[in-house]
C-alpha cells in the first residue's frame, strides 16, 4: 500500500495491518504500519500521524501497560516480555520465554488457589460446625495442603539466585597482587583491550566490567586493582572498591605470577580458583588449580572450561521457573511469613489462620498484578523502550 502525507505526496511503499479488538496484543483495536525504516520515512510518517488531533506518542511501555490492563497477559508476562527484548544470551532468552509464556504464573496461582480452598475450608469447618453436609474434621487435610504449598515456596524460593545468576550474569572477579597479569587476562578473554597494562604496579585502579557469553550463559567479568597495602590515596580506593566486588563474587579468580614465587589469596568464603599467570617464563607451579600466558595463550581454553564447570555446578538440575526480579522474591517471602503465622495460629480461633492464609494468597496474587499493584505499574512499565 502506498502510503500518502495530508498533501498527498507519497511517503512509502508499506504493509498495514489491522487488528480488530481484542483479538490483538493490547486488546484494542489497533493498526500496524510496517514501514522499510529508513530514519526519514519514519519521521515523516510520525509527522503525519501528529496531524491527527488526539493522535500522540506513545509512554515507554504503554503498549504492553494496556495489554497488562486489559488482561492480555499479567505483570509476570510482562517482565518476562521486557527480558526476552534484551537478552544477549540463549539461556536468558529460555529464562525470560518461561516468563512471558505464563507457566510462572501458572505456578502461583495455583498456590494461591489451593491457599485459598484452605481458608475456605476453615471457614466452613467455622460457619458450619454444625451441621452435617460438612465431613468430620478437615484440619488434617487442610494443614497438610498449606504445608505443601509453603514447602514449595521455600524451594522456589531458593533458585532465586540461579534466576538472578541466569538473567543479570555470573561475576567473576579477576583478583590478585599487583603486576600479577589481571588486566592482561581481562583483555584476552574480552578479545579486545579494556584495560590498560604497564609494568607499572598499580595501574589499574578502578573497577573495569567486561561481559562474556560462556556456554549460553552471561558473564559479567571484573578486573580489579593490585590487592596490597598502599599510602597512595587514589590506589588506596581502588583496592577498597576490589574487596567491595569480591564480596558480591560468585567465582574469584586469583592470580599470582608464578615467576615471583608468591601464593595467591585464596577465598575460602566463595568459589575460588587459584590462577598460575606467565606461565611461558616457568617458575613455582605448585599450589594453582591452573597454570596460564596471556602472552602465549596457553592455558585460557582450560580455563573458560573451568569457568564454564564452576557456573554449571552452581545452576545445575535448574528448571527456568524461577524467581528472578527482588519484587517476585519479596512477595514470595512475605507469602511464607504469612503462612508460618498461619500453622502457629492454627489451634487458636479460626478467624486467625483464615486471616494469614488470605495475606499469603495476596502476596502470590501482587507477584502477577491480580491484586494491589496500581502504585508498582510506573515503575515496572516505565523500563520497557517506546513502542513495546
Amino acid at each position: 500500500m502506498t502510503l500518502r502525507d495530508a498533501g498527498g505526496s507519497p511517503i512509502d511503499q508499506a504493509l498495514v495491518l489491522a487488528f480488530q479488538a481484542p483479538s490483538s496484543f493490547t486488546g484494542e483495536d489497533c493498526v500496524e504500519f510496517h514501514l522499510h525504516g529508513g530514519r526519514a520515512v519514519v519521521r515523516a510518517m510520525l509527522d503525519c500521524l501528529s496531524g491527527f488531533g488526539e493522535a500522540r506518542h506513545a509512554e515507554a511501555g504503554e503498549f504492553t501497560r494496556r495489554a497488562f490492563e486489559n488482561g492480555k497477559l499479567d505483570l509476570v508476562e510482562a517482565e518476562g516480555l521486557s527480558d526476552i527484548i534484551v537478552a544477549e544470551t540463549e539461556m536468558q532468552r529460555r529464562l525470560a520465554m518461561e516468563q512471558a509464556s505464563g507457566n510462572l504464573s501458572g505456578l502461583y496461582q495455583g498456590w494461591a488457589d489451593a491457599l485459598t480452598h484452605s481458608r475456605a475450608m476453615i471457614e466452613a469447618e467455622l460457619d458450619f460446625s454444625d451441621e452435617d453436609d460438612i465431613p468430620g474434621s478437615v484440619s488434617e487435610t487442610i494443614w497438610h495442603s498449606v504445608e505443601e504449598v509453603a514447602e514449595a515456596i521455600r524451594i522456589h524460593l531458593a533458585g532465586s539466585r540461579t534466576g538472578e545468576i541466569i538473567r543479570d550474569g555470573y561475576q567473576v572477579v579477576i583478583a590478585g597482587p599487583p603486576n600479577a597479569g589481571k588486566s592482561s587476562l581481562l583483555n584476552v578473554l574480552a578479545k579486545r583491550d579494556i584495560a590498560i597494562v604497564t609494568d607499572v604496579a598499580g595501574t589499574t585502579r578502578d573497577i573495569l566490567e567486561v561481559h562474556l557469553d560462556i556456554g549460553g550463559y552471561a558473564v559479567r567479568l571484573y578486573d580489579t586493582a593490585g590487592l596490597r597495602e598502599t599510602e597512595d590515596m587514589v590506589e588506596a580506593e581502588g583496592v577498597r572498591r576490589a574487596r567491595a566486588v569480591l564480596e558480591t563474587a560468585d567465582l574469584v579468580l586469583s592470580l599470582a605470577d608464578i615467576t615471583s614465587g608468591t601464593a595467591p589469596e585464596t577465598f575460602s568464603d566463595r568459589d575460588c580458583l587459584l590462577v598460575g599467570t606467565k606461565a611461558d617464563l616457568g617458575g613455582e607451579v605448585d599450589g594453582f588449580d591452573l597454570l596460564l600466558s596471556s602472552r602465549t595463550g596457553v592455558g585460557i581454553d582450560r580455563l573458560i572450561e573451568a569457568i564454564s564447570g564452576c557456573l554449571a555446578d552452581r545452576v545445575a538440575g535448574s528448571s527456568f521457573s524461577l524467581p528472578v526480579r527482588s519484587r517476585q522474591t519479596d512477595q514470595l517471602r512475605q507469602a511464607l511469613v504469612s503462612l508460618d503465622e498461619a500453622q502457629a495460629a492454627r489451634t487458636l480461633s479460626p478467624e486467625l489462620p483464615s486471616e494469614s492464609l488470605r495475606l499469603a494468597a495476596e502476596a502470590l496474587g501482587r507477584i502477577t498484578g491480580r491484586v494491589d499493584v496500581e502504585d508498582l505499574l510506573d515503575v515496572i512499565f516505565s523500563s520497557f523502550c517506546v513502542g513495546k
